[in-house]
């Protein structure tokens, strides 16, 4: 469980239990599904990144850059969160799920042992404003569990757990995991979903400073998604990601100049699988073997049964 505190000064917690920066991972332009234009962080071959494997960021205000969006396509041995913080994305897969999320709503997907889903984008059909922007994590599924059932799930804006941590607009938007804010146990609403992850959008007013108490066994990552991570080794911009080393608590503050006014983080930690990746294309295993055995269950029509 994760406490926030905030405060204007340097922050007085023991320094000596305090993660600190080992590496800044840069985002590249990268293009999925049917040209959409991406920004990529990938880390399936890094220890330091399990239980995530890859960061994608679609931040556009043209609508030629992601209209086409993700026609159908498999997946085995994931899961992914897709959180949108501008447009509107609509899921449907093979099991006759179908939902769209809107604007600050997330959806969950497992793909077990195989699911074919699509992702397509909304636009408003009343000539308001386009763009898009939103994100989709992917997540490693434990050996155990990769060829287990899949599933899906999606949260509306109303349902995610926002909490002000100050009165200068900095705020904690829960989307998986539990933690502690203020005092009192918050659980986010994919907290039975994403059982390996937890997700949090956390928002910081220029110059505002948080501590997070995290479990000392869990990878952290941090993806900078608007203005500037000071980082305690040089200020770190928007379009990378940061990962930190073994410690009691994680602390993030944004630069008293940060950009875009203020700093839009989105904070991911989990419990390392220690297992090893292998990966092609849309599927994710454990071996160069299972990964041909699902290529073989696909073209041959059986990778959902």
């Amino acid at each position: 469980m994760h406490n926030f505190t905030q405060n204007g000064a340097q922050n007085r917690t023991d320094m000596a239990g305090v993660r600190p920066a080992v590496r800044v991972v840069a985002g590249h332009p990268s293009a999925d599904g049917a040209g959409v234009k991406i920004h990529r962080v990938a880390g399936f071959q890094s220890q330091d990144f399990s239980p995530f494997l890859m960061v994608d960021e679609i931040r556009s205000e043209n609508p030629d850059d992601y209209i086409a969006g993700f026609p159908p396509h498999p997946h085995r041995g994931i899961e992914t969160l897709t959180y949108m913080l501008s447009g509107e994305f609509e899921h449907q897969d093979h099991l006759g799920n179908r939902g769209a999320i809107r604007q600050g709503g997330a959806q969950w997907m497992r793909a077990g042992r195989g699911i074919i889903h699509s992702e397509m984008p909304h636009q408003p059909k009343d000539g308001g404003a386009v763009g898009m922007h939103g994100f989709q994590l992917w997540i490693n599924m434990a050996a155990k569990d990769k060829l287990s059932k899949p599933d899906w799930r999606d949260i509306q804006p109303e349902q995610v757990r926002e909490i002000p941590l100050d009165g200068h607009g900095s705020l904690a938007r829960l989307l998986a995991g539990e933690w502690q804010v203020n005092g009192e146990t918050e659980r986010a609403p994919l907290l039975d979903a994403a059982a390996h992850a937890s997700v949090a959008d956390i928002r910081l007013a220029p110059g505002a400073q948080i501590n997070l108490p995290l479990p000392e066994e869990h990878s952290v990552l941090v993806y900078i998604y608007r203005g500037a991570l000071d980082s305690g080794r040089g200020v770190v911009d928007r379009g990378n990601l940061v990962l930190f080393g073994a410690g009691e608590s994680l602390q993030l503050r944004a630069p008293e100049n940060a950009p875009e006014a203020g700093t839009g983080m989105l904070v991911l930690h989990g419990k390392p699988l220690n297992e090893p990746v292998a990966h092609y294309g849309p599927f994710v295993m454990n071996t160069r073997e299972e990964i041909e055995q699902a290529v073989r269950d696909y073209n041959n029509g059986t990778l959902t049964e």
